[in-house]
């Protein structure tokens, strides 16, 4: 990769992102650590906890809904205050917490596509133009050699 040479029609990603969005460095950190989150949250250890998590509180809500299988779990298992603490966390701590800042690393990322889909858009077109130009010199040459052939003598 060392060998590519800086191309001024060539633009990276980054310093499009860049200029669209000039950050502080409290910017800086908070859109990285909601990336980090965000990336964090959206994995299959996380879905395999939050359904440990829903699974610890089915025993209370089995126990509200059948009485007769109150005997059949622990008692710290269908505790008040463990289903209360869940509850805490799936509702309150989940949805206004996590969620804006999933969404705040979602935003970012979205943004840093944005920026390489339009980078990867105008290096496309000055490819597109540049193959335009070589087809109409390759067109021109063409024609200059079919006279030269008309005009030059058979030996």
């Amino acid at each position: 990769m060392s060998d590519l040479k800086d191309n001024a029609n060539v633009i990276h990603p980054k310093e499009v992102y860049k200029n669209k969005h000039p950050v502080s460095f409290a910017s800086k950190f908070n859109n990285s650590l909601a990336v980090k989150i965000t990336n964090g949250v959206g994995t299959m250890w996380t879905a395999y906890l939050f359904t440990v998590l829903a699974f610890v509180s089915l025993p209370a809500v089995l126990t509200g809904v059948f009485p007769h299988l109150r005997n059949f779990f622990p008692g710290w298992l269908i505790s008040t205050s463990l289903i209360a603490l869940i509850a805490w966390v799936a509702q309150t701590f989940f949805q206004l917490v996590l969620l804006p800042i999933i969404m705040v690393g979602q935003n970012v990322i979205q943004g840093h596509q944005e920026a390489k889909a339009e980078t990867d858009h105008r290096t496309l077109t000055y490819l597109a133009n540049l193959q335009e130009e070589q087809m109409k010199l390759l067109k021109n040459q063409s024609e200059i050699l079919q006279e030269l052939k008309k005009t030059s003598k058979p030996r």
